[in-house]
């Protein structure tokens, strides 16, 4: 939060700022343009933070917990929910198969909020050693997966497909020997899944980001 706007929130504990001009408020503040306070003010309105009556001219500080930076600069976004990792048909990735949506912040996604992700939540503990934006993926955890592989390269966390179930491993393209190895990377001893690289298989997205689940 600017400081600016701190001074404000602390100074209408002191005094109803409607009674003031622009100008006033900003000689308390140690601030000489009044469009500074007015665009600070403005900003502490479109957070939820002070109620301006435009009437009145009353301002005061809205009751409750301000969370710091809530959606400031972001957007509440809804990322469709696909089912299961380890779990599930291949055709478990269509759209008619979303089992609801999972609202979160933009913020957590970057400037990939335009692509078409979806997510899925994450089964057993195959890849608890895995981590992704310094959080480790973790059962009950959501992961968000962005369609668009592209061009894959080794150490990749991908989504595949094999044999109608749906795997969050680590990629490997072993060009000496002809194959791909999905790697699982966890506290128990999972083997490495081989695929000749000319077998038919499907790798359906990369991992992006991980939504933790909530702690207890």
């Amino acid at each position: 939060m600017h400081s600016l706007q701190r001074k404000i929130l602390d100074l209408t504990e002191e005094q109803n700022l409607g009674e003031l001009t622009l100008r006033g408020i900003g000689e308390l503040l140690g601030e000489a343009s009044a469009q500074k306070v007015k665009h600070h003010l403005q900003q502490l309105e479109k957070r939820g933070l002070i109620r301006v009556d435009k009437i009145n001219r009353l301002i005061e500080k809205r009751r409750g917990t301000p969370l710091q930076g809530l959606l400031t600069h972001a957007q509440l976004l809804a990322v469709p929910i696909v089912g299961s990792a380890n779990a599930g048909p291949a055709t478990l990735f269509a759209e008619q198969h979303i089992e609801g949506y999972l609202r979160i912040s933009s913020t957590f996604l970057g400037g990939k909020t335009r692509r078409r992700l979806f997510a899925l939540k994450v089964v057993g503990p195959s890849m608890n050693r895995a981590v992704i934006s310094d959080k480790r993926i973790e059962d009950g955890d959501f992961a968000i997966i962005d369609p668009n592989v592209g061009q894959l390269r080794d150490g990749a966390l991908v989504l595949s497909v094999i044999d109608g179930m749906a795997n969050i491993k680590r990629f490997y393209h072993d060009k000496e020997n002809q194959q791909i190895v999905l790697l699982s990377e966890s506290t128990y001893n999972f083997p490495p899944i081989y695929i000749h690289e000319t077998d038919d298989f499907l790798i359906n997205g990369r991992v992006i980001q991980i939504i933790k689940k909530p702690k207890k």
